[in-house]
């Protein structure tokens, strides 16, 4: 898929809008990028489209955010940043979490090796003040249709 420029931070969020949508519990998203590439922003309209009235906001100090949909299903949010070793991750709960509700992980390249193959990876990069470059890879039947439905809409 050829990279996706956003031009303002409420771009990023429309485009979170749109992927939220189609989640599902199963579903994991990783969003890789410096500081500043718009990883909270788009998570932000993730969680609108997901349908949760939570504020969102990093869990880079929590780890883990929950966001729920007005259903009750579950949209975690976790930041792999300050992870120091595999083993501590593996004591996170992921395929607990994916079990119950889908999976946003900010930092993914920290912790890849315990990461189910099917997947979303998006890269996002500072581009300029409000433009964002997105590069989305799916790996897996379920995120590439996921990517097909988002093009198409």
């Amino acid at each position: 898929m050829p990279a996706i420029v956003t031009h303002s931070p409420e771009e990023t969020r429309q485009l979170g809008r749109k992927l939220g949508q189609f989640l599902r519990p199963g579903d994991l998203l990783c969003l890789q990028g410096d500081l500043g590439a718009g990883k909270t922003t788009l998570t932000q309209g993730i969680a609108e489209g997901w349908g949760s009235a939570d504020s969102v906001s990093s869990p880079t100090f929590v780890m883990v955010n929950l966001y729920r949909a007005a259903d009750a299903t579950p949209l975690y949010h976790m930041d792999a940043y300050r992870i120091e070793s595999l083993p501590e991750a593996a004591q996170l709960g992921l395929d607990d979490m994916l079990a119950e509700g889908a999976l946003i992980l900010e930092w993914p390249e920290r912790i890849e090796a315990l990461l189910p193959k099917e997947r979303i990876w998006m890269t996002l990069t500072h581009v300029s003040e409000n433009e964002r470059q997105l590069q989305i890879t799916a790996l897996g039947d379920r995120p590439k249709k996921i990517l097909a439905d988002l093009v198409i809409e």
